[in-house]
């Protein structure tokens, strides 16, 4: 097999109609937007692959691209009372998790600045096989 080259990506008349703000290089696998193939987040910056969101599992990433933010609120979750802000994608508007602000009890310090994103709005993309 023909391993992914880190080699910057097709010319400008290759890329796709659709533009999104940032691009992640062809050589990581990535997780996209299922919705409109916005890349959404490098494989390097999950954290954790058991959260819970609201419709299902969620994982939890460290930092993500092409991703709006909405109002923060404390919302009580499964781990307590945390400070929450909505994501969502920039392309297409969908919802797709949250971002934690604050958290409120010290065991749970570890979450503040990072992301949830649910599966369902995810898919993976690069090299995954």
């Amino acid at each position: 097999p023909v391993m992914p080259s880190c080699e910057p990506g097709p010319p400008a008349a290759c890329l796709p109609t659709k533009t999104f703000r940032s691009y992640l290089p062809h050589c990581h696998r990535t997780y996209s937007c299922v919705h409109c193939q916005a890349h959404l987040a490098k494989h390097d910056e999950l954290i954790s692959k058991s959260f819970q969101g609201s419709h299902g599992r969620a994982y939890l990433f460290n930092s993500v691209v092409n991703v709006g933010c909405g109002p923060a609120e404390q919302r009580l979750l499964l781990t307590g009372l945390h400070s929450v802000a909505d994501i969502f994608c920039e392309s297409c508007k969908t919802t797709l998790g949250w971002k934690y602000e604050q958290a409120f009890e010290t065991s749970q310090k570890y979450k503040e600045g990072k992301f949830i994103i649910e599966m369902s709005h995810m898919v993976k993309d690069n090299g995954w096989d």
